[in-house]
């Protein structure tokens, strides 16, 4: 992994315009290889959009399908599929099974792994303070309040920490990345499992709410002693320090590639329904970052473009993952693309 100063300065201009193709619901800018009259839509998660971003032009040129994507938050992501207002939905947080029966023959399938970063806008700190989940608990909670708390002064002994007071940023829609944040801290925090919980979306203690992952970013870029949560790669895009998180094995892990392979590695056998859990992973996987996750796509198994979805999902789990790497998504295990390619292959008309 690329030290965080120079991350962010190499990922700047590949970020931006994988914002731009993921934000609006765009196609592709690039003359396409092949000439297709097709077009997939799709809708959901802000977490996994910038991927998508990179994916529009590329698979534009692959096979001329113009590939539209609205990133509207994993809740709305799979309102449009169940409605069968989009071709796809995607999402960080796996369906429930009323969520499965309402969708009426839905696939679930993994098709991505990212993490969470905690992002924090202290000017006068470096970049990766050490945080722990107990403590990142208690100030989701309210319960601290200054940057200059003990309880972060302790994990931090040789930062001059100031007196900021913090101010919480979360998102106020239903999101995927809510669901993967809240779920670690229900792991990390016995206050916050009773009081809280998790879902992909919680009655928040305290704080400001946000719409997407690019609104909670953009909270904490433009207030001092913010703390949020978002896809490492919103971080990136907007020049913000992040935690190094403690894990199981006591070792202060990044959300960068090396982290994320790791946890992947503690759940490579999804469930009946492709569901896979990796937040906060036993102690053996030293080197995990805690706040890691699969995102899904969430398909029709019976479309009227049953082929042209087959095509571009197969290209997504494969080829399509090539272009993670810059944005900090890891290629999907083999062991879980196999689990994916058989779900696709799934898909008639």
């Amino acid at each position: 992994m690329p030290k965080p100063g120079t991350s962010i300065r190499i990922l700047a201009a590949v970020l931006a315009a994988a914002s731009i193709a993921a934000a609006a619901v765009g196609t592709a800018g690039a003359a396409p290889a092949k000439h297709s009259d097709v077009t997939i839509t799709g809708a959901g998660s802000t977490f996994v959009s910038p991927l998508v971003g990179l994916w529009v032009p590329a698979i534009g040129a692959a096979y001329g399908y113009n590939l539209q994507y609205s990133p509207v938050g994993s809740g709305a992501g799979i309102a449009a599929i169940t409605a069968r207002t989009v071709d796809f939905g995607a999402s960080d947080a796996p369906l429930t099974s009323d969520q499965f029966t309402a969708c009426n023959g839905c696939l679930q399938i993994p098709w991505a792994l990212g993490a969470t970063a905690v992002m924090y806008n202290i000017p006068s700190v470096k970049n990766l303070l050490h945080m722990d989940g107990p403590t990142l608990g208690k100030i989701f909670l309210g319960q601290i309040t200054k940057w200059n708390d003990p309880a972060i002064a302790k994990l931090n002994p040789a930062v001059n920490l100031p007196s900021t007071s913090i101010t919480i940023a979360h998102r106020s829609d239903n999101s995927g990345t809510t669901f993967n944040f809240t779920d670690y801290l229900s792991t990390v925090s016995p206050a916050w499992k009773s009081q809280v919980g998790s879902g992909v979306a919680v009655n928040w203690p305290v704080g400001t709410g946000a719409r997407g992952s690019s609104g909670v970013a953009g909270v904490v870029s433009q207030t001092e002693g913010a703390v949020g949560y978002a896809d490492i790669a919103f971080a990136l895009k907007n020049h913000l320090k992040y935690f190094a998180m403690k894990n199981n094995s006591g070792k202060y892990t990044t959300p960068g590639l090396r982290g994320i392979l790791a946890a992947a590695s503690s759940d490579q056998k999804p469930d009946a329904t492709n569901a896979l859990s990796i937040v906060n992973p036993p102690k053996k996987f030293a080197n995990a970052y805690p706040i890691s996750t699969f995102t899904y796509v969430i398909v029709p198994q019976q479309s009227s473009k049953a082929t042209d979805l087959r095509k571009f999902l197969f290209w997504a789990v494969t080829k399509g993952q090539s272009y993670g790497a810059s944005l900090f998504f890891a290629p999907v295990p083999k062991s879980v693309l196999v689990v994916a390619e058989k779900t696709i292959a799934k898909i008639h008309s």
